[in-house]
């Protein structure tokens, strides 16, 4: 007999549910009543009855009083609130801005500044972050791909007309955009182009579609630092969904591939530190989990099953039944492993074992 708080259920079920549903529920999950279709009766569209063996985190849409802490390993340095922001050298002339949730970088030269990336969340502190290191002005502009969160300040902080150097890729999302907080690359790359800025030397390289198409790796050989974003979450659980990944398949194998180069530090464009292949190597071990509870929820799951015979005409409703099924497997079986290893676990497992259940189903 499997038994259940009222807390528990709780984080299950919408707050505001019907009394009565609440009591059905409880009942039944703590085997202390029995089913009939009357108790499992609710006003079309709305929640009744949860799945079996519903996970111990609540599912999306559901909020919480309180969500894990974070492991001390997903920690970086504080920033300073007077500031807003934080710099790090990364090596000769090299430094990361951080406002502990975005990234961007900034190399040092002889004549000027090269920028990778301005996130409009502290785009109005770039500037001042650079200042505090040099007097120098920014003559090229990186960007690492064509998403707003992490290039949209970047009118903001450049004056004059600086190079800005983008894959081919993302000139054309940007040509779609039409966004004026975009301005348009005016130098694109398709494999790989070397920037060499009096004596530094940047190695921008397109390893395919992942996160997005044009997401490009920037690579400073001299400080061995590698700038990769939206892909590796040092000591987090990446964003919902693989980081918004377009390409999940290939997604995971640029995380393997990052294993294998010879860098000694990532900037991953979010977070609160820098990454390092220990970072890297947990988080395809993380994939690699997923991939293979996701794969056997869809083999083990039975399609139509405990759906309301008034439903199976329904078939958006056949489809939605089963992945929440399989879905729920997945939550289940990731959880004793990864609750406590990784940051914001209980923010995004649902959101990544749906689009794990989509990726094994149709990839």
């Amino acid at each position: 007999m499997h038994s259940i708080s009222t807390l528990q259920l709780a984080r299950h079920v919408n707050k505001r549910r019907a009394a009565a549903v609440w009591m059905t529920a409880t009942l039944l999950w703590a085997g202390l009543g029995s089913a009939t279709e009357s108790d499992h009766e609710a006003p079309p569209g709305q929640a009744g009855r949860p799945y079996a063996n519903m996970p111990d985190v609540a599912p999306i849409g559901a909020r919480l009083d309180k969500y894990y802490d974070i492991p001390a390993e997903a920690k970086g340095p504080e920033i300073d609130p007077a500031k807003g922001y934080r710099v790090e050298e990364l090596g000769k002339g090299l430094y990361m801005i951080t406002d502990g949730f975005y990234q961007s970088v900034f190399m040092v030269y002889e004549a000027g500044i090269v920028l990778i990336d301005a996130p409009p969340n502290y785009a109005a502190k770039i500037k001042e972050a650079i200042a505090g290191v040099s007097d120098k002005s920014i003559t090229h502009v990186i960007y690492t791909h064509s998403h707003a969160d992490h290039i949209a300040g970047v009118t903001s902080v450049i004056t004059g007309h600086p190079t800005i150097i983008a894959q081919e890729e993302t000139l054309r999302l940007l040509k779609r955009a039409a966004d004026p907080k975009r301005p348009l690359p005016t130098m694109t790359f398709k494999d790989r182009y070397t920037l060499k800025v009096g004596s530094q030397v940047l190695e921008l390289s397109y390893p395919g579609n992942g996160h997005a198409p044009g997401n490009t790796m920037v690579y400073a050989p001299a400080q061995k630092t590698l700038v990769f974003v939206d892909v590796i979450f040092p000591g987090y659980m990446p964003f919902r969904r693989f980081g918004i990944a377009q390409d999940i398949s290939g997604n995971f194998a640029q995380v393997k591939k990052l294993d294998l180069m010879p860098w000694e530090k990532l900037v991953t464009g979010h977070v609160t530190r820098i990454g390092t292949h220990a970072d890297v190597k947990l988080q395809a071990e993380f994939d690699d989990d997923i991939k293979t509870a996701a794969t056997q929820a869809h083999g083990s799951t039975k399609f139509v099953e405990g759906l309301n015979p008034a439903d199976l005409g329904n078939k958006w409703a056949l489809i939605n039944d089963y992945i929440n099924r399989a879905v729920v497997q997945c939550v289940n079986a990731m959880g004793p492993k990864w609750k406590t290893r990784l940051a914001g676990y209980d923010a995004f497992i649902w959101d990544q074992c749906y689009a794990m259940e989509q990726s094994v189903r149709m990839d």
